[in-house]
């Protein structure tokens, strides 16, 4: 070998990874990782309390507009602050909501997740038992 030839090579675990992800994906096999498979039960816990306590700001937020609406533009004073406070109401209660509905879906996928996690670690601890 001359001189002038040069073997180089560069290793990106990150692009390691990305390239397996994507030769996964195209290649028909999309069976998940372990990791994978935490990953998204551990999303799955919080993404329906987040949807549930954004709608609810939303309408919240909408109605109180609606309430102020009819006090400031339309001088219909009384329903206008009914509407209001109950736009007010449904936007003090989202969080709670998220709060219960994120408790709830931790007490269901939690016992999945903990055996999952116990799992990886075992194999990163004794190596990958294939």
């Amino acid at each position: 070998m001359d001189k002038s030839e040069k073997f180089e090579y560069t290793y990106s675990p990150k692009q390691q990874t990305e390239l397996e992800n994507i030769r996964r994906k195209y290649s028909g096999d999309p069976e998940e990782t372990k990791m994978e498979r935490l990953r998204r039960l551990d999303k799955s816990v919080t993404r329906p309390a987040n949807v549930i306590a954004i709608s609810l700001g939303i309408v919240g937020t909408l109605t109180m507009g609606v309430g102020m609406c009819c006090v400031l533009e339309w001088d219909i004073f009384v329903p206008g602050i009914i509407i209001g406070v109950i736009g007010m109401a449904v936007m003090g209660i989202a969080y709670p909501v998220f709060k219960a509905v994120t408790a709830l879906r931790k007490k269901k996928i939690a016992p999945e997740i903990l055996r999952l996690a116990e799992e990886i670690e075992q194999e990163s601890f004794f190596g990958r038992a294939e």
